[in-house]
């Protein structure tokens, strides 16, 4: 790191008071500025800063790196880009890749997009068309599946199986909201999507076409209680339908049912399914 955490930390909160303070923008921004900002991205790169951390079992959002993050947008125009020999334009630059390879990560051309900013860990398998956010943070031998989207500040464990045309949602604000956690050892079958800061507890096999969202139950039936925006660890879930409420309403002749996740204990054979997929990744 090119500065310590708390001097990159003291830097970010200081200029981020000053935007707020006298509504700065990218014509404002002097050559300290620019070197914090950028000096900020290369320590999310390096995987030196996150936008969350587990304290005492619990994952809170660091709420000055969720305002670095901000900060790289509202003080950049933006502007034509080359990379790959492909014009874009936006306010960031997409992540210098040569690093993966010598730290045994491949990702696939023609598609695989990693934006400034994202940290991708050794030994990952990045498929295209994938795309990492700024902020996202996947962890060793992760892999990230064809059409996947890793949204801003998502945190993704270490061996972790995200299935093709999976959605893992960004938190950027209200910047106090911790993002969308999947934890080490999680396998998230084909077609998931997890949303608005839900964290998927370690080990947990997750079925194809679930939604994970704090908004669905979780019948956990282990333990025999609901819970709202997590799903324990070693758990196997998957989607079923309940009967809602509003089935009593007149309009809807039969009843009517709403969407809830049922999570199991994690059985032997989805144990020996996901291990033989981890062997074909080798």
């Amino acid at each position: 790191m090119s500065r310590s955490y708390d001097a990159l930390e003291a830097d970010v909160e200081d200029l981020w008071e000053r935007v707020q303070a006298e509504d700065l923008g990218p014509a404002d921004l002097d050559a300290a500025d620019a070197d914090t900002i950028d000096a900020f991205l290369d320590a999310l790169e390096a995987g030196e800063v996150r936008a969350a951390e587990k304290d005492a079992g619990e994952w809170e959002a660091v709420e000055w790196v969720k305002r670095g993050v901000l900060l790289n947008f509202s003080l950049r125009e933006t502007q034509p880009r080359e990379y790959g020999g492909v014009t874009y334009h936006d306010v960031l630059p997409l992540r210098d890749t040569a690093d993966l390879g010598e730290r045994g990560t491949r990702n696939t051309p023609d598609g695989t997009t990693i934006r400034r900013g994202a940290y991708i860990g050794s030994d990952a398998i990045l498929m295209s068309p994938a795309f990492v956010n700024i902020g996202a943070h996947v962890g060793d031998r992760t892999l990230v599946d064809s059409a996947d989207t890793v949204g801003s500040c998502a945190q993704i464990g270490d061996d972790v199986k995200l299935g093709a045309n999976t959605l893992i949602g960004g938190v950027l604000e209200p910047v106090e909201d911790a993002p969308v956690v999947v934890e080490d050892g999680v396998s998230l079958g084909a077609g998931c999507r997890v949303t608005s800061g839900f964290v998927v507890g370690e080990d947990s096999v997750v079925g194809e076409n679930t939604l994970l969202t704090p908004r669905i139950p979780v019948y956990d039936l282990v333990e025999e209680e609901v819970l709202y925006g997590y799903l324990p660890p070693e758990r196997r879930a998957f989607t079923r339908f309940v009967e809602s409420s509003i089935g009593d309403h007149d309009l809807f002749e039969g009843g009517a049912y709403k969407p809830a996740v049922v999570a199991t204990d994690l059985e032997a054979s989805t144990l020996e399914g996901s291990q033989r997929e981890e062997a074909l990744r080798e």
